[in-house]
């Protein structure tokens, strides 16, 4: 869970935008681990994993948005975060 942390924090300092798409991935996924840590204890906490699906879902909005606006920043961003890429359809 730890290994996303410095690569987060580096991210964010060098695009200097919180509220850039690439910043917002990175707060979903870091939430995504946590989440995911928590319910490996907590395997009938149904209202986390709600919001778990929630927020996955939100990452994946803005994952399609990143891959259509800028493919090379979407490639690069998958890469340090070590998340699987989209389905193509």
């Amino acid at each position: 869970m730890q290994k996303n942390a410095p690569i987060r924090s580096s991210l964010i300092l060098e695009e200097r935008k919180e509220g850039s798409v690439e910043s917002q991935i990175c707060h979903l996924t870091d939430r995504i681990l946590r989440l995911t840590h928590h319910l490996e204890l907590h395997r009938r906490d149904y209202s986390s994993q709600r919001g778990l699906w929630q927020i996955l879902g939100k990452r994946k909005r803005l994952l399609v948005y990143l891959s259509k606006r800028d493919i090379l920043s979407y490639d690069d961003l998958i890469g340090k975060l070590s998340i699987r890429g989209l389905k193509a359809r």
